[in-house]
């Protein structure tokens, strides 16, 4: 506890006026900790008194270092800090901090590392607060690594370190590790605050960890822990990233203060599990509140955005772009799509450009409108004059190719200038596949491998294309290319929680504790999807094997073991969450659907692609992803 403040000592060292005295309260202050850090005014004057005149240079270079940190001045600032030096000026801990704090603001990693280890060699490696201050230069240059080495060798760590440390992991991709940190944080007793809260939510966002998410929430509110709008927004942006959009609502509704970023986080939420028609609502109520997006925010998500723009802004080509794109990827396509596409004028600069056809040919090619996107492509060149790009052609190939119209798209690309790319050729060979065109997916296959791709997912499509066509020496030959490249195909799973734990499931992975039971709940829904129609799509299994053998290994892809797994170990009318690292195959989204209605259960299957949410046998997809 400190028996004197900041203020009284300035009092007492004005009114000294010899210097055993001075002397005297310099040992206070260095006792009650007042010259940790800061109190520059303080130091200065007792230096003065004393006549210590270097130790009144440093406080002045320092302050003159931290003013021209905060000014943005960093050219100024280590100038300054390298003059000390140079004048024989010995820094102390004060100065290392602010220094690197400059370098921090300027992501110069190179100079904080100089001084860093100029640091070290001067006896303040073990200094909390330049340790800190290096913890969060390696941060904010994203070299975890460095700043886990330096943070294991801490002999003393205050909670800026921790939270430096969970922070930093958590923006820096590295979930799994920031929540490890927290835990050996919990281990030392060290009572988190609001920041690290913050940057655990953010880790339990990326991990799907609703349930750590759900603790981090209850920690807070027990511990009547702040949370500001940041923190709020956050946990909405968890619960509705993790499917929990009832829990996200619930949180948004008792904000006292909401920001734009807030509205968006809610609203991108119910767009990416698949609710339109919400998100579309609370673009509604978000206007009703006063709240103005710009054109560079305003919705990718609904008809009410794009008569906002045309009320009240500009509509410029980024705003239809925008707006085309928007209705994309909610799933619901252009109404007003005439309304977007003005009249050839040369005097009006709203016509579209590039940008704007590109995304909407994309959103033709993902709604399945082959007619609409053929009519587009051709106003696009003919009535404005606009050169199709490698991009334009790549939707349209992906367009035609999902319809199964692969002989066209083949003839478009014989069409083209400019040689293909790889994009055009895996859009064709992804068509070619999945509408069993053999002939033209050979051809295209062939291109592909003539361009020796550097991403083992374009192998492995390749590899399904020859195994769908049963031409089982070029898997092979495929497969030896992916090996002598040191390629490997990643393995699909499915990750499901229960009880705060992670389950993770592999096809036919006979490893789990309750396999055996998992393996007769499948059984049983299968012969209950049987007697309701469900027929097994064999053609998903990729092996040359007997048809008994490709339903056995139908049943025993990941997502349904998780599924199983989730059925056996929750209460009924427990909603499952399971995500995949791989598309869903077509099997098993049919399958999920006979079992969302033999179980009535709610199951949320979050896939690369998108959320599928499964209820009463239907998919919120529509069956189009």
């Amino acid at each position: 506890m400190r028996l004197v403040s900041s203020k009284s000592l300035k009092t007492l060292l004005v009114a000294s006026k010899d210097k055993p005295t001075i002397a005297k309260i310099h040992a206070l202050a260095i006792l009650t900790g007042i010259f940790g850090h800061g109190n520059s005014n303080a130091k200065l004057i007792l230096y003065a008194r004393l006549g210590h005149i270097e130790s009144a240079r440093q406080v002045c270079l320092n302050a003159m270092i931290i003013a021209y940190s905060r000014r943005g001045a960093m050219f100024e600032a280590l100038s300054l800090y390298n003059r000390m030096a140079s004048e024989g000026v010995r820094p102390d801990s004060s100065t290392y901090t602010v220094v690197l704090k400059a370098c921090t603001r300027s992501l110069d990693l190179r100079s904080g590392e100089e001084t860093w280890r100029q640091a070290v060699d001067q006896g303040y490696g073990d200094d909390v607060f330049v340790g800190a201050a290096v913890l969060n230069l390696y941060a904010k240059c994203g070299k975890m690594d460095e700043a886990m080495r330096v943070f294991d060798k801490m002999g003393r760590r205050d909670l800026v370190c921790w939270t430096t440390m969970i922070t930093g992991l958590a923006q820096n991709g590295q979930a799994r590790e920031a929540v490890d940190i927290y835990r050996q944080m919990q281990k030392k007793r060290v009572e988190g605050d609001g920041v690290v809260m913050l940057g655990l939510i953010q880790a339990c966002t990326t991990l799907g960890h609703s349930k750590m998410g759900l603790s981090i929430h209850g920690y807070m509110i027990r511990k009547d822990i702040i949370m500001d709008v940041i923190v709020q927004t956050s946990l909405v942006d968890m619960y509705a990233k993790n499917g929990h959009l009832e829990l996200a609502s619930c949180v948004f509704r008792k904000m006292l203060y909401k920001n734009v970023i807030s509205w968006s986080a809610l609203i991108s939420g119910f767009a990416q599990n698949g609710f339109a028609g919400n998100a579309l609502q609370l673009v509604v109520d978000m206007q009703s509140f006063g709240y103005k997006p710009d054109s560079v925010w305003v919705l990718k998500l609904g008809k009410s955005v794009h008569g906002y723009i045309v009320r009240r802004l500009h509509f410029d080509c980024v705003s239809s772009t925008a707006v085309i794109d928007m209705y994309s990827k909610c799933g619901s396509f252009l109404l007003h799509v005439h309304s977007l596409t003005l009249p050839p004028d040369e005097g009006d600069k709203r016509k579209p450009d590039h940008a704007t056809f590109a995304s909407l040919l994309s959103a033709f090619s993902h709604s399945g409108l082959v007619e609409k996107g053929r009519y587009w492509f051709s106003v696009m060149v003919n009535e404005y004059k606009i050169q199709p790009s490698e991009k334009h052609y790549a939707c349209m190939v992906d367009l035609l190719s999902r319809a199964g119209r692969v002989e066209e798209a083949q003839e478009l690309i014989d069409s083209m200038i400019t040689e293909p790319g790889i994009a055009i050729w895996v859009a064709l060979l992804s068509g070619c596949l999945n509408h069993g065109k053999f002939l033209v997916g050979e051809m295209a296959a062939k291109k592909v491998l003539e361009l020796n791709p550097d991403d083992p997912g374009i192998y492995a499509l390749v590899s399904n294309f020859f195994a769908t066509a049963r031409r089982w020496d070029e898997v092979a030959e495929v497969r030896k290319i992916m090996k002598k490249t040191g390629m490997k195909k990643v393995p699909g799973y499915s990750v499901m929680e229960v009880n705060g734990k992670l389950h993770a499931f592999l096809m036919e992975d006979k490893s789990h504790h309750q396999y055996e039971e998992i393996m007769q709940v499948l059984g049983k829904l299968d012969y209950e999807m049987k007697a309701m129609g469900y027929v097994p799509k064999t053609e998903f299994v990729l092996h040359n094997l007997e048809e008994e053998v490709k339903e056995r290994m139908l049943c025993n892809h990941s997502e349904r073991l998780a599924i199983a797994f989730g059925l056996l170990n929750t209460g009924p009318g427990t909603r499952l969450l399971i995500t995949k690292n791989l598309r869903v195959c077509g099997d098993c989204h049919e399958a999920t659907k006979f079992i969302s209605k033999i179980v009535n259960r709610e199951i949320v299957v979050r896939d690369v692609k998108r959320f599928h949410h499964f209820k009463d046998g239907v998919c919120s997809c529509g069956d189009y992803w």
